[in-house]
């Protein structure tokens, strides 16, 4: 097994996000006409690493939602995130683990979406195996409704993991090429054996059938005082093949000591897989992070180039792991 890292960011509070005072009065106003009056509790979300505005609103009725509000101008970007999710949760088949769509309002120069809300936890890590085991069968139960989407579902126009691989993905071949700075590596790290198995994602990806969440990872799933798990956070869905989401989750599995090739094998997502495909995708996603830690500082969250790095290192570990290139 391997060795436990702990990242160096706390996954329930990577978010900079304005509070709810800070929010226009008038967005306040309509928020509160919804709610049945002012809340009496406002709870933020510590998860995230946007700066749009969320957290769980309870109002004198007592029955909280979630709400997410971004800027329309000056955060056209979520907005159009927000959207797009409300629009995906409406059309998720029912019974999944997953928040649904209240309500939406626009109201001085903000828009706000209300979702259903899961009264959990983010999982704390190192991962416990329950905790895991809880996220990988919420995950079986998505993998499976998804596998034959409702067409209205698809009639979204959902982008493709494959176009989104070639176009944002991929990097060891930039950086094998010459294209693209490259990331500190160990010096142990193959490029070109690297760049020849990122290469493979975008075939793979196209062959697949059904959707794939695209964005599952720890800070994305909630567990609820039953210990069941919600998946949330679905503005990324796309056409691609459910073991892609399989790895992403379970890089902080590795991360956390734990068995994640048998995790991976056995689950059901992972069959019919390409017999290679978990090494294909750690190779694509370790490039994609360790690029991305070193692009600079963001404006999104201070912490989430420290997260790309340790998660980008994870990948990279895990991968060496398996082809013993340590």
């Amino acid at each position: 097994m391997p060795a436990i890292s702990l990242p160096p960011v706390p996954y329930d509070a990577t978010a900079d996000r304005p509070d709810w005072a800070e929010l226009p009065a008038g967005l306040r106003d309509a928020l509160a006409a919804r709610l049945g009056g002012h809340p009496v509790t406002v709870r933020p979300a510590g998860a995230g690493f946007t700066r749009g505005f969320a957290a769980v609103l309870t109002g004198p009725t007592g029955e909280p939602v979630f709400v997410k509000a971004a800027a329309l101008a000056e955060q056209r970007h979520l907005v159009d995130w927000y959207a797009h999710e409300a629009a995906v949760l409406a059309r998720l088949p029912a019974g999944l683990p997953v928040p649904r769509p209240r309500w939406a309002l626009t109201e001085a120069g903000w828009y706000a979406l209300a979702l259903t809300a899961v009264d959990g936890h983010t999982p704390r890590l190192p991962w416990e195996p329950a905790e895991l085991d809880a996220a990988l069968t919420a995950y079986a139960e998505v993998a499976a409704a998804l596998a034959a989407p409702p067409a209205d579902l698809v009639a979204l126009g959902l982008p493709r993991l494959a176009d989104l691989a070639r176009d944002d993905i991929l990097w060891w071949g930039e950086v094998a090429a010459g294209r693209e700075p490259a990331p500190a590596l160990p010096p142990w790290a193959p490029l070109p054996e690297l760049a020849a198995l990122e290469s493979r994602l975008p075939g793979y990806a196209d062959a697949a059938p059904g959707l794939a969440h695209c964005d599952l990872r720890v800070d994305n799933v909630l567990l609820d005082a039953a210990g069941r798990a919600w998946i949330c956070d679905w503005n990324w869905l796309c056409h691609g093949p459910a073991w892609f989401d399989l790895v992403t989750l379970l890089i902080t599995g590795y991360a956390s000591g734990l068995d994640a090739n048998a995790a991976f094998a056995g689950h059901p997502a992972a069959a019919g897989a390409p017999a290679d495909a978990l090494d294909v995708t750690l190779a694509a996603l370790s490039g994609y992070l360790l690029t991305g830690a070193a692009a600079g500082p963001s404006t999104a969250s201070p912490h989430i180039r420290a997260h790309q790095r340790w998660s980008g290192e994870q990948a990279l570990s895990w991968l060496a792991a398996r082809q013993g290139w340590t």
